[in-house]
């Protein structure tokens, strides 16, 4: 007799380390990838300045994975080591050159520790923003280690991290996250 398939349920889900951005771009897309698998976020931001807005957004995205059930790591802040990696590109436009040094430089760290500790993929919450190409998200990330290319601001997923930050009562930033993107954001 044959062995019936294992349901939904009895599966084991394979392991997905998700970099996050911040909380609001964080809501949608572990709502999405947690259906499928076994999610951990990784808050990795090095980009983001002034200091307090890092505090600020870490505090957010670890408050939201605590409400979804889900383990959370944090990396090492280290705004210092991020300015050496984009050194002679903080004059690039949002989206450009400096943004793809930065997503390098943060989907790095998420590879690193996805092979260190027996991830299946890692992904990043970064392709849920309507300002940041996927294409590149997808092609640095691929560079890296095994990445799952998943655009969660498909089917509507910017629009419902919008609905469930406001649920969540989330704090929303008004610019990417290094002092560049700010000063831009600011003309």
């Amino acid at each position: 007799m044959d062995e019936p398939e294992p349901s939904a349920e009895q599966q084991i889900k394979q392991r997905l380390l998700l970099h996050v951005c911040c909380g609001p771009c964080s809501t949608a897309s572990i709502e999405r990838l947690r259906e499928k698998y076994d999610v951990t976020g990784f808050f990795s931001n090095s980009n983001i300045a002034p200091e307090p807005e890092y505090w600020r957004r870490l505090a957010e995205a670890e408050r939201f994975a605590k409400e979804m059930a889900i383990p959370f790591v944090v990396d090492a802040y280290s705004h210092e080591d991020w300015l050496e990696c984009i050194k002679g590109y903080e004059g690039e436009p949002e989206g450009g050159a400096r943004c793809e040094r930065c997503f390098a430089f943060s989907l790095s760290h998420a590879a690193a520790y996805a092979r260190e500790h027996g991830f299946d993929f890692y992904t990043t919450t970064l392709s849920i923003s309507p300002h940041k190409d996927s294409t590149t998200i997808f092609r640095v990330g691929r560079e890296m280690g095994p990445f799952l290319d998943v655009d969660l601001k498909k089917q509507d997923g910017f629009r419902r991290s919008l609905e469930l930050s406001r649920e969540y009562d989330l704090y929303r930033q008004d610019y990417c996250g290094c002092e560049f993107s700010l000063a831009e954001s600011r003309q």
